[in-house]
């Protein structure tokens, strides 16, 4: 598999752009992403009862018909929490961009982000929407502009793509995610669009999408907050021209493996990018007798408001760890576990066998200095393992959302 530049442009027979509609005072504000032949439409999406009205939109897309043409979203309103008016302002929406590409309105899937309770202003929408048809383009610039148009507090736009071979045919997967607070576990406050010109069953996708998010997405949180309007889309176009995937097969379990490279790197993207965050913060827990007790062991130590606040401290206060393990909700034996910290500086070993070791605390607060720093717990008790992502708690965190609206 290659990197390549880019991101939801990079396969074949995608465009996209982003524009600023006046939704926003100042800032690109709306997106748009388009094949320009019909693709398979997967999609998982937030798991708040608090459903906004594009989410209600999408999860009907995907279930009736898991196919679609095109993808617009809006930053700036959430369209969540509007009543009957907001559910006919989201139709309004995709109607409009349908009418400007010439499709059904059930052919255009719909994103929000933004502010709760506030409706969506129609009209600036409908105008936005004959400036993203004027505005489509193949380049990575396009696509950049489509990335920066659907972020909200986010501090950089985030964008991923590589390529791989499959029956001799170049396949590639282009990526774009937003998302900086609202994020916890079993989706986060996020939207994310995944494109790829590969040909699969739309059978396929969904599970393929839905699997995939166990170990990226879903393992990623900023604040403990769902939110009412994460959105994952993953739209496959065939124009790749390999031989369809209808089982899971070798070629099956190649595009897996690349889908995961690209949504752990952005989900990894979003976690560093956590509201007023300064480093990113990874946990694996190995040694477990299941994979589901390493997952909630390590959500469990990357969620703790104690250990985030340590972690931006630089300070090795490995206690936090051990007792976020403890409240987990799982049993291990803690007089078992060995903790170590690294970073790109080094490792280091701060308990052995449930009891601090003679470290350098020193040295454990230079490994800490670093912008992305990792915990790792070794229970002893199996060979599964987890990791999850987050992010340090800062004072800025709580500045940025005591004025969100203002």
């Amino acid at each position: 598999m290659e990197i390549i530049s880019g991101g939801v442009t990079a396969p074949k027979g995608y465009k996209a752009t982003g524009i600023y509609a006046g939704i926003k005072k100042k800032k690109k504000d709306m997106a748009l992403v388009y094949s320009v032949v019909p693709a398979k439409a997967a999609g998982t999406f937030t798991t708040n009862l608090v459903k906004a009205a594009p989410v209600l939109w999408d999860k009907k897309i995907v279930e009736e018909y898991g196919a679609a043409q095109a993808i617009v979203i809006n930053s700036g309103v959430a369209n969540a929490c509007t009543g009957a008016l907001g559910v006919e302002n989201n139709q309004k929406m995709a109607a409009a961009m349908a009418e400007q590409l010439g499709l059904k309105a059930e052919e255009v899937l719909t994103a929000s982000t933004g502010v709760i309770g506030a409706q969506l202003p129609i009209e600036a929408i409908k105008e936005g929407c004959k400036l993203l048809k004027e505005g489509l383009g193949e380049s990575a610039e396009s696509a950049g502009l489509a990335a920066e148009a659907i972020m909200t507090t986010d501090t950089f736009a985030k964008q991923y793509a590589l390529t791989f071979e499959l029956d001799d045919k170049q396949i590639t997967i282009g990526g774009m995610s937003k998302g900086s607070g609202m994020i916890h576990p079993n989706m986060a406050t996020m939207i994310g669009v995944i494109t790829t010109d590969l040909a699969i069953s739309k059978e396929l996708l969904l599970e393929a999408i839905r699997e995939d998010v166990k170990d990226s997405f879903n393992m990623i949180s900023v604040d403990r907050d769902t939110s009412t309007n994460d959105s994952l889309f993953l739209l496959a176009n065939g124009m790749a021209g390999n031989k369809e995937i209808t089982q899971k097969n070798e070629a099956y379990a190649v595009f897996k493996k690349a889908l995961n490279q690209v949504t752990t790197e952005l989900a990894k993207m979003m976690a560093s990018d956590g509201e007023g965050a300064t480093k990113l913060f990874e946990c694996s827990v190995k040694g477990a007798a299941t994979k589901e007790q390493a997952v909630i062991l390590s959500k469990s130590i990357i969620t703790s408001n104690l250990v985030k606040t340590a972690v931006f401290g630089n300070d090795a206060n490995w206690g936090r760890i051990l007792c976020a393990m403890g409240y987990a909700g799982v049993p291990f034996n803690p007089d078992k576990v060995d903790l170590y910290i690294e970073s790109a500086i080094g490792s280091l070993k701060l308990v052995e066998n449930g009891m601090a070791t003679d470290y350098s605390e020193e040295k454990a607060t230079e490994i800490l200095k670093q912008k992305e720093v990792k915990a790792i717990a070794d229970i002893k008790n199996g060979d599964c393992i987890a990791t999850a992502w987050g992010c340090d708690l800062t004072d800025k965190y709580v500045y940025i959302n005591a004025d969100y609206r203002s």
